[in-house]
Order: C-alpha cells, then sequence, then structure tokens
C-alpha cells in the first residue's frame, strides 16, 4: 500500500473535505485534485461517510457495527479458549475420581 510517509488527516480534514464533494457537486476526484490528496483517500472516507449516514451499499457495515462485530469476535474467541479449559478440568477431574 501508499508510501510509509501516509499522510495523516485529522478528522476535521476528513468531515470538510466530504462535505466538499456533497456541497459542489464536483466529483470525488476532481475534490481530491483540489485539495491535494489522493482520490482513493478521499473516495474511501465518502464511502465510509455514507455507510455511517445508512447511505451505503447494501450491507455495508457502519464503523459503529464494525467495532461491535470486533468486539463480539473477541469475546467469542475469549469464550471458546474458557470453553476448552473447562473441558481439559472436567477430563482431569473425572479421571482423577475414576482412580
Amino acid at each position: 500500500m501508499g508510501s510509509k510517509y501516509t499522510k495523516r488527516y485529522t478528522e476535521e480534514f476528513k468531515r470538510d473535505a466530504i462535505a466538499l464533494v456533497d456541497s459542489s457537486g464536483k466529483t470525488v476526484t476532481a475534490v481530491a485534485r483540489e485539495l491535494g490528496i489522493s482520490s482513493e483517500s478521499l473516495r474511501g472516507w465518502y464511502r465510509r461517510a455514507k455507510a455511517d449516514r445508512g447511505e451505503g451499499e447494501l450491507g455495508e457495515l457502519t464503523s459503529a457495527e464494525r467495532e461491535e462485530l470486533k468486539r463480539l469476535r473477541k469475546e467469542v474467541r475469549e469464550q471458546q479458549q474458557t470453553i476448552e479449559i473447562l473441558k481439559k478440568a472436567t477430563a482431569f477431574f473425572v479421571k482423577e475420581n475414576d482412580r
């Protein structure tokens, strides 16, 4: 992906750039050129903003939904590990009681 000198843009800058696309009637590419940023970056921000407003592609997750999905996947992994540990412990105690 991009160079190792990737610029970091503030949330405010991203919001302003997105608002400029919405209000100017210009294309993402034209606005990106005016701002001196890559059209891929602006297109990504714009798509994400639309998804967060509920205007994204069908099935596209909002940022909040992506965060929740990440949290739930982590929770499931932790629960699976706990279950594995409990299974081993149970098997151990059953063996101990059989003696």
